[in-house]
Order: structure tokens, then sequence, then C-alpha cells
């Protein structure tokens, strides 16, 4: 076996406490080299380097230690696990794994810097950090055994022998964002993301739809059922009238998609999307498809007729209404 790098390397710098705060989070220091973890790991160094580049990291010198005992683990775990699979998988699951785990550590880094500076606040950085790990893996863990449970009743079905499954897509976005971003401070912009995201997320959860990816001014989601859609939908434009949140426009299109690694494909995600973008403020498109699987007197589809947007000339479209005679108290 060969023997690690005792020396560390300190990547912030003069910092001692942060230099900390990434050992206690790193699972200890860094003392592995390139060409030591390949010979640890005992695979081609070319592919190390692209399992790394995949999970969103650069490398460092190759005589500088910039590995952990964890992180050998880590890219030693994705290579045992996919060394028999099709090729390309494991740099395909790296680069999800990766890429959902910068966008939540982003966010992360910016709350915990938050709660640094916050004086009623009497926990170390590194306890916070801790902390939060600790409250990830137990909400990682229940979101994994749910979508389990939904494989296992057969919620993703393998129709007729083909691939994928049939959705609802939905998105939904501010109006005017772009314009609106350069009107007002950060901190407005910030506070109005949140407010929008987090309502917004309410109301696709609570009715049995998940969250794909937020855009900015923008988030995706599906949802089993074409009727719950059709309810977020309408919902979600309440959010303009009881908060303080810009009209928004929503698009839906139901069919069959593939999901591959926390995304979603297909031309239903092509067609919400580009109903979404010819919706009218505080209206909600959906297209012909969607309609005809949503069977409930409350809600009213009238046709606008076919819109010619980027690949579909005759996109048949429905603003999404509730029926007159069913019509919610606001």
């Amino acid at each position: 076996m060969t023997e690690p790098d005792s020396t560390t390397s300190d990547s912030n710098g003069p910092d001692d406490r942060l230099a900390h705060v990434e050992e206690v989070l790193l699972g200890g220091p860094r003392v592995f080299t390139r060409d030591q973890a390949v010979d640890e790991l005992d695979i081609d160094g070319a592919f190390a380097d692209e399992i790394w580049r995949a999970f969103g990291f650069a490398h460092d010198a190759r005589d500088e230690a910039i590995f952990t005992e964890d992180d050998l683990s880590a890219m030693g775990l994705v290579i045992a696990a996919y060394r028999a699979s099709p090729e390309g998988s494991a740099l395909a699951a790296a680069r999800a794994i990766g890429q959902t785990m910068s966008r939540l550590a982003d966010w992360q880094a910016f709350r915990l810097d938050e709660l640094d500076k916050d004086p009623d606040v009497d926990v170390s950085l590194a306890q916070m950090a801790l902390a939060m790990g600790r409250v990830q893996t137990l909400i990682w863990r229940r979101h994994l055994a749910s979508a389990l449970r939904g494989l296992d009743a057969g919620r993703i079905a393998d129709a007729g022998g083909g691939e994928g499954h049939e959705l609802a897509v939905g998105f939904c976005d501010i109006v005017g964002y772009t314009s609106l971003s350069r009107k007002i401070g950060m901190n407005e912009l910030t506070a109005l993301l949140e407010s929008f995201e987090g309502r917004a997320s309410d109301i696709i959860t609570t009715h049995g739809g998940q969250i794909v990816k937020t855009l900015g001014d923008a988030v995706m989601f599906t949802v089993d059922d074409a009727l719950e859609a059709t309810q977020i939908a309408l919902e979600l434009h309440t959010l303009s009238e009881r908060e303080e949140i810009p009209a928004l426009r929503v698009g839906l299109a139901y069919g069959r998609v593939l999901t591959r690694f926390g995304d979603v494909f297909g031309e239903p995600v092509n067609i919400a999307a580009r109903l979404t973008g010819s919706a009218r403020p505080g209206t909600s498109l959906c297209d012909a498809e969607f309609a005809d699987v949503v069977d409930d007197d409350r809600f009213f589809f009238k046709s606008i007729g076919s819109l010619s947007v980027r690949g579909y000339r005759h996109l048949k479209a429905r603003v999404i209404e509730y029926d007159r005679d069913h019509v919610p108290d606001s």
C-alpha cells in the first residue's frame, strides 16, 4: 500500500479557522497526491481524473496532496458499483451527484455564512456545518425511501415494454424577471426568489408533485396525476394575489418522459417550456393531450387555437380556468 503524504494543503490561505472547518467537513486532512490516489484505487489515471472532474472538482498540481481518505472511498465506491455497468455509467452517476451537491452546497455556504455573522448564534461554524450535513443525510434517506416505494408500487411503469413513463410536466416562471432584477437591490432580489421558490414548492409538494429543478426565476416540476397538476397551476397564481410576488405564468404538458439522474427528458418537457413562454401573465397553458386526460368539471380548458413556437408550428394550446360554477373563494 502506498504511504499517504503526511503534509496537508491549506487551500484557504492564512485563515486557520476556515482551514479547520474544511478539515472537519472533508473528514480529515488532504494526504494523497493524484498519483498516490491512482495507485490506491488501482485504476487508470485518466479515468480517475474524469471521475474527479465529473464530481465537479479540478485537480491541483500532481505532486500536491489533494485527496483525503474519504475522497478515495467515494471514488472507489463509484468505480466499484459501476465497473460492470455500461460504459459511461460511472461518469454519468458522478456527474449527477456532483452537480446536485454543488448547487446544494452553494446555498448552504451562503446560509452558514449568514449564521456565522449573527451575534445571537453561539455555535461554531464547524458545528453548524456538521449539523446541516446530518439533517441533509436524514432528509435524503427519507426521499430515497419514498422514491423506492414509488418504484415498487409501479408508479414508474414500463407500459408495453417501452422506456419511460407518463407524467405531467410543468414550468412556472416570474413575468418580467429580467427587467425587475435590474431595478431592485440584491437583498430584495434574494428575498423575492426565496419567497417564490419556497411558496411554489409548498403548493407543488402539497399536491404530490416533485420539484425537478429551480432556474432562478422559474421552477420545473412533475406530477403523476394531471388533475393534481391542474390544481397546482391555478394555485400558483394565488401567490401573486396574496404575496409580494410578480405575476406568474405556467405551462403544462402530459406524456411519456424519461427520468435520468434526477432530471426529466422528453417531448412533454419541451412543450411545457414552450407553453410557459407563450402564456400571458397570470395564466396557465396546457397542450391538448394534457386537457384530454383531466376529467373534472371544476376546470375548463379554453382553446386558443394553434401556437407557432420553436420546434412546433401548430401546437394546440388550452388556457386552464376554473369553471364558472366552481370558482373557489379567494
